[in-house]
């Protein structure tokens, strides 16, 4: 995978290639790690290690005080229907409040009681393109196993088993694959990447909001 990167980034950034990188490349869905590797190799160790480094020991509180625009109100990702529902994940902060809004752990109601939907049903459910988010697996709420990124109807298995070091897979896989951040998380995504990952600052366009906390953030 290291040789053929070079190959692998054209076709990510040649419109009529790029859906094709999964079926060339078919290890990004066997094979945990995969998108950090290649990441690693775009924009080098430094930024690659810059969430997990900055998150733990200076960010995580400032953000959890004043995370109010980076993120769409929770009620607005509730979704039920009459065959599955969407099992939210009781989490803190705002990288789990993220995770509130875009991961959860797919079920469906049987005589004998809620019984688990495997990836691959999942997948087979999706009927539209879909900007990268992430899927939880686990036996019950509050065991989660697994995390994969799922783009489209493929689901990338992630290195990470906890919801941060998922949610840093998420944000690289943007760059790997050459997506456009989800509208109604753009804010969040925007802020880590000024900020947290120092990529492009001056150059990305943010909203007055995203500008604000990053100043309180640096300062």
């Amino acid at each position: 995978m290291k040789a053929t990167f070079h190959y692998r980034h054209s076709m990510v950034n040649d419109g009529k290639k790029a859906e094709n990188v999964f079926s060339v490349f078919p290890r990004f869905l066997d094979t945990p790690g995969l998108v950090e590797q290649d990441f690693r190799l775009l924009f080098g160790e430094g930024t690659a290690n810059r969430f997990l480094e900055k998150w733990p020991t200076s960010l995580a509180s400032k953000v959890i005080k004043q995370s109010h625009g980076l993120v769409p109100p929770l009620s607005s990702w509730v979704y039920c229907g009459k065959q599955s529902w969407l099992l939210k994940l009781r989490m803190v902060g705002i990288v789990t409040c993220l995770l509130f809004c875009i991961c959860y752990h797919h079920l469906h109601k049987d005589k004998g009681g809620w019984v688990g939907t495997s990836v691959q049903q999942h997948l087979d459910k999706i009927t539209q393109r879909t900007q990268p988010y992430l899927l939880a697996q686990g036996s019950i709420q509050s065991s989660i196993h697994a995390f994969f990124i799922v783009i489209d109807n493929y689901a990338i298995p992630c290195k990470a088993t906890c919801s941060v070091g998922a949610l840093d897979e998420l944000f690289k896989a943007r760059y790997v694959f050459g997506t456009s951040y989800s509208p109604p998380l753009t804010n969040f995504f925007t802020f880590l990447q000024t900020t947290v990952y120092n990529m492009d600052v001056g150059e990305t366009k943010e909203t007055p909001r995203v500008a604000e906390l990053r100043a309180r953030m640096l300062h």
